[in-house]
């Protein structure tokens, strides 16, 4: 029986994701910041275990206390809107820290047991905004674009060993805190810069009343069948707003 371990599974993609594994038979290690009971299916194949992905001692202790996994999948990520210019720089530094410095993290944690086993898969959940052009979302786009560029040369590195790396790329979810956000209509980090309201509210009004958007569901789903490619397929968009900008780019 196979075994995975997912990061941010205290809601959205990842807590889905864990039920959508542990429903199709696998061993599920399932991470968050703040274990809470209750917020997954007790079973003897879901563990919940501390990690942050900004701690080196904490995804240390999640690994070991984990034992051997088959797949890891890096989902913890920090949601980001807001028009650069109002958005001070330790904020931009906060949500690479999560997006994309805690994905290399955990990755690096687990890559000698996948290299000497011969065998294993890193699938790293980024975001649509890489698929298209969308305006306040410049610091997250960032963050999301780089782990993209991360994944595609370090697929390259692990090919020899028989390891994969992928990236599943959902769309927009209203059901998340970045979706919520945005049907607040309101930014997710500091006040929009007054010149920038009124131009803000219409991207965040049309971001609204687009006709697909992604369930929490197809992501899970997605990440399943990244999981078990074996095509050599690197990239998965997940949900239909996310298939359509990728078949448009």
């Amino acid at each position: 029986m196979k075994t995975v371990l997912i990061t941010g599974t205290s809601s959205g993609y990842g807590r889905e994701t864990a039920r959508y594994f542990h429903e199709q038979g696998w061993n599920v290690i399932a991470t968050m910041r703040t274990p809470c009971p209750g917020l997954l299916p007790e079973s003897d194949r879901l563990r919940v275990l501390r990690l942050d992905v900004t701690e080196p001692e904490s995804i240390t202790a999640a690994f070991e206390a984990a034992g051997p996994v088959d797949a890891l999948v890096n989902n913890a990520g920090v949601p980001s809107i807001g028009v650069f210019e109002g958005t001070p720089m330790s904020r931009v530094r906060e949500v690479f820290e999560t997006n994309t410095f805690g994905v290399m993290a955990t990755t690096q944690a687990v890559l000698h047991r996948f290299r000497e086993r011969g065998s294993g898969v890193v699938v790293n959940v980024t975001s649509s905004v890489v698929l298209g052009h969308m305006p306040l979302t410049a610091v997250y786009k960032a963050s999301k674009a780089a782990v993209e560029g991360f994944t595609a040369s370090l697929a390259l590195e692990l090919a020899p060993f028989g390891v994969h790396a992928k990236t599943v790329e959902p769309g927009a979810c209203l059901t998340t805190n970045f979706g919520n956000r945005a049907a607040e209509g309101g930014p997710v980090d500091e006040s929009v810069p007054a010149p920038y309201a009124p131009w803000a509210k219409q991207v965040l009004d049309g971001f609204m009343g687009q006709d697909l958007f992604t369930k929490e569901s197809d992501v899970a789903e997605t990440v399943w069948n990244a999981v078990h490619d074996t095509t050599g397929r690197l990239r998965f968009p997940a949900g239909p707003d996310a298939v359509r900008l990728a078949e448009a780019k």
